[in-house]
Order: structure tokens, then C-alpha cells, then sequence
């Protein structure tokens, strides 16, 4: 099936859409999307890959097609829906790929049911201190103080053109970025009631910061084959931030790819071979 399909499930009430393509019976790959996209972020990766995998891809809650949750709703409860949502599906064992927000959701999956992991590809999803950038200073800044003010600081987060930035920044050639994803991105964060939604994670992201010595404890102990593939002029994630994971995992695999923050939209070809390659060993 190298044909995506295209479907919805009820996870206990909360609906989820997910992409799917490949073959049933096939090592499965678990896609988890980023700020501020949707699973559409993979559509060029899924096509080259699903020779070999079976893979599926959701939309987060709270993103593209899937259910907002709750006001006040964070990380933890983002991994407790992907989670039920991996059995429902019948995704057993899986390689999981983590990107941005991916990162801290996965993770929470492999620190729970470490028996399911079979690999882990971050592109650009950080678990380590000196990953994050000073791109993060507002949001720290909300994090110590949960002012009117410095919540309201962060709309500039969700404007049209600050998604835009986030595609082109760092990126050689600009014209290599389609404005298809950035403008499906900007068309999901205008929905009613998606600015607020966003605004409670930029304020959990400190929940995940705080996670990051179990994420470690969890490399250290039971070491998945591990592959970070990353935009090295990603404006949020820095470099060093993959090169520590080499620390908790030395076997690790780290590759640096000339291009920004969503480093699919200008080197899917690339990123997907090195995973081809990767997984197969």
C-alpha cells in the first residue's frame, strides 16, 4: 500500500486523523509531527519510505484535522492519547520518528513501554539543556512568570509570517520551500479557539525542560538504536542538542543536514535514505 490513505479513529471519544501507507506485516514507523504543522509535514518522507515500512502519522491533538483538547490540556495528556492511540491502530513495536513537539511525546511513549520501541529518529527534537536556543527566552520567560503580559508576548509565535520565518530560516535557497506547508499550518492555527490552545503548550513546554534527566536515564539504560538526522541552522534546536545523545548513547548516528528547523521540506530525499539505511542495520 505505497498509497497514503487518509483516515480518522475515536480514541475514547477523541477523534484522531492519521495518515497510513505501506504494507501491513511490515516493520512499522511511527511519525510525530512538530509546532505549528500536522502530519502533512511527512508527505514527501511517506512517499519514499513506504516501500519498506508500514507507517502511520496523526495529527497531535490540538493539530490539523485531530480534536483540540481541553483548555489547560498539555503534554502529558498529548502522550496519553498518542499513546492509546499506537494500540488502537495495532502498532505494537515500532521505530518512532520525533520532530519539535514530537520530541517530548515520544519520548514520554518509550519511557513507558521501553518493550515497544525498536528505534528512534529525532530530526530536530531536543532532550538535552544545550539544545535550546535563546529562541526560547520569551517562552521561558512565560514559564517563571505566567503574566497576562508574557502570555500575550507569544501571539507573535502564531503570526502568518513568524510560520513562514520558521520554514525559510536558515535555509540556503528559500525558493526550495514550498508555501504549501506554511500555509496549511497558518490555516490550522486560525481556527477558532487554536491560539489559546497553543498558548497553554508554549507555557507546558517547561514540563517536558523537566523531563529531560528521565528522557537521559531512559537512553542511558536501554540504549535504541538511535538516529539523529538535523537542520544545523535550526533557529530553536542547536546542533549540540543532537550531538548529546551521543553521550547517553554512544552508538548513536548523528547527521547534520545544510538547512533549517522543517529540514523535510528541503531534504526529504536525503533524510530518508540515511533512515532507509539506518533502520535496515
Amino acid at each position: 500500500m505505497t498509497t497514503t490513505r487518509y483516515r480518522t479513529t475515536n480514541v475514547d471519544g477523541f477523534k484522531i486523523f492519521y495518515r497510513e501507507a505501506g504494507v501491513p506485516g511490515a516493520p512499522k514507523l511511527l511519525l510525530l509531527h512538530g509546532f505549528p504543522s500536522a502530519g502533512h509535514m511527512f508527505r514527501d518522507l511517506i512517499s519514499r519510505l513506504a516501500d519498506r515500512f508500514h507507517i502511520i502519522a496523526p495529527d497531535l491533538p490540538g493539530f490539523g484535522n485531530s480534536d483540540m483538547p481541553d483548555r489547560g490540556a498539555g503534554f502529558d495528556r498529548i502522550a496519553e492519547i498518542i499513546d492509546r492511540f499506537t494500540e488502537i491502530v495495532g502498532f505494537d513495536r515500532y521505530a518512532v520518528y520525533v520532530f519539535d513537539y514530537g520530541a517530548p511525546t515520544g519520548f514520554r511513549l518509550a519511557v513507558k513501554h521501553p518493550e515497544r520501541i525498536t528505534a528512534i529518529i529525532s530530526q530536530n527534537g531536543n532532550a538535552y539543556e544545550e539544545g535550546l536556543s535563546d529562541g526560547w527566552t520569551p517562552i521561558r520567560a512565560y514559564w517563571e512568570d505566567a503574566s497576562p503580559a508574557n502570555r500575550e508576548a507569544l501571539r507573535a509565535f502564531l503570526k502568518p509570517e513568524t510560520t513562514v520565518w520558521q520554514y525559510t530560516h536558515g535555509v540556503p535557497d528559500p525558493t526550495a520551500v514550498s508555501p504549501d506547508g506554511y500555509s496549511l499550518d497558518n490555516f490550522y492555527l486560525n481556527r477558532p479557539g487554536a491560539d489559546e490552545i497553543q498558548l497553554d503548550l508554549f507555557g507546558d513546554y517547561k514540563s517536558n525542560v523537566a523531563l529531560y534527566p528521565t528522557f537521559q536515564s531512559y537512553f542511558r539504560t536501554h540504549k535504541p538504536p538511535f538516529l539523529a538526522v538535523w537542520g544545523r541552522n535550526d533557529p530553536f534546536f542547536l546542533p549540540p542538542g543532537a550531538e548529546a545523545f551521543k553521550r547517553d548513547m554512544p552508538d548513536a548516528v548523528v547527521r547534520f543536514f545544510d538547512t533549517g528547523h522543517f529540514a523535510l521540506e528541503t531534504h526529504a530525499a536525503e533524510i530518508a535514505a540515511t533512515i532507509a539505511d539506518f533502520l535496515a542495520r
